[in-house]
């Protein structure tokens, strides 16, 4: 339950009540998603100046991989650099860029390789903290508001896929109801509203108990569109999920949705709305079918740990200090990010084996 009312002063609050009103009082909650996230000027990604950081003293909400440690880079710079060299390309493309630490991990380390890198970012401050930290790749970078007609790059996507909006579904008493959010004036507060659906899993939920989850219809669709676009190359998307019969397992029966703030986690997305990061886990099988319905190859899909390993994160590290060694672990350390986040490579010319995937390949398993 949220403990305190929202603020009405809102900007994001206003174009919740207006959009809310429009809907006759009930907003599915991909919906409100996109708007406490994206909403232009008031959502999360386009008011929070920093999101990303080390630590919640430097005013950041959560840390990805490439700020965990810079051998993150490093190590995936050489898959990246096989797939140019494979498809006779010099251009790569990254989702998402975050606060620019990837792309000058990758833009210092592919150094001729690549002549082009491109930028697909929604938030302007994010932008904004990209090209401060680019300046010496300014002649190479370009950042693009929308996906080009054809695609002829190498795609990175490093958590960018778990913050695309989701459906909620929820089984009450054998029936589906897709949970939406409704604004309960009393309480001065949102709350939850669930109304019975035509919507289901993408496989079937056993057992009689009540269960909630998430489906991604909108990260499909981006993954249909992208394979639409793809000419050539290979697109390696890194986040946390798991294939679909462990997506759906009978004890995940609270889904996996999740907000971050203050580098804190809670299951609370109705409180401190555009405040903090509302997140699910991936189901990449589903990512990978969408993908392969519009023409591309699954390459390979694997833990974290072993395409960092796999793309020689190790050797990387033979000459690096205690300290960088220990940050790094935490990369590939099951209880920390080895065994959680995962990496999946999608190709659009004919199907081959990057070094990522040699060893520990779980595509069989999608």
């Amino acid at each position: 339950m949220n403990e305190q009312p929202v603020s009405l002063a809102t900007d994001l609050h206003r174009l919740l009540q207006a959009r809310l009103k429009a809907e006759s009082g009930w907003l599915p909650f991909d919906r409100f998603m996109a708007l406490a996230l994206y909403a232009p000027g008031a959502g999360y990604y386009s008011a929070r100046s920093q999101p990303l950081g080390r630590m919640p003293s430097g005013g950041s909400d959560f840390v990805t991989a490439p700020l965990v440690s810079p051998f993150f880079g490093l190590a995936l710079a050489r898959s990246v650099d096989e797939a140019l060299q494979h498809c006779n390309l010099k251009t790569v493309m990254e989702f998402g860029a975050g606060d620019g630490s990837l792309a000058l991990q990758l833009l210092d380390s592919l150094g001729d390789s690549v002549t082009h890198y491109d930028i697909v970012e929604v938030s302007a401050h994010l932008r904004e903290q990209q090209a401060d930290k680019l300046k010496a790749h300014a002649h190479k970078v370009q950042w693009l508001d929308v996906l080009p007609d054809q695609i002829n790059a190498v795609v990175v996507g490093n958590e960018v896929l778990d913050a695309m909006p989701v459906k909620l579904l929820h089984r009450i008493n054998s029936v589906w109801h897709e949970r939406g959010v409704n604004w309960d004036a009393s309480q001065q507060r949102y709350v939850w509203l669930d109304k019975p659906t035509d919507l289901r899993p993408p496989c079937e939920i056993e057992g009689p108990h009540d269960y909630l989850c998430e489906i991604h219809p909108q990260a499909q669709a981006f993954m249909h569109s992208l394979g639409e676009r793809f000419q050539s190359g290979v697109a390696f998307f890194m986040d946390y999920g798991f294939p679909e019969h462990e997506y759906y397992h009978l004890q995940r029966h609270m889904g996996t949705l999740m907000c971050h703030k203050d580098h804190q986690s809670d299951a609370d997305p109705l409180s401190d709305i555009g405040r903090k990061d509302i997140t699910a886990h991936v189901n990449f099988t589903a990512m990978a079918l969408a993908a392969q319905n519009a023409g591309l190859h699954c390459l390979g899909y694997t833990s974290q740990a072993h395409f960092l390993i796999n793309s020689g994160l190790l050797g990387l590290l033979e000459n690096a200090s205690v300290e960088d060694r220990q940050q790094a672990q935490m990369l590939i350390q099951d209880h920390e990010m080895g065994e959680l986040f995962k990496v999946m490579a999608l190709g659009a010319d004919k199907p081959w084996e990057p070094v990522g995937f040699v060893q520990g390949d779980r595509s069989h398993r999608l």
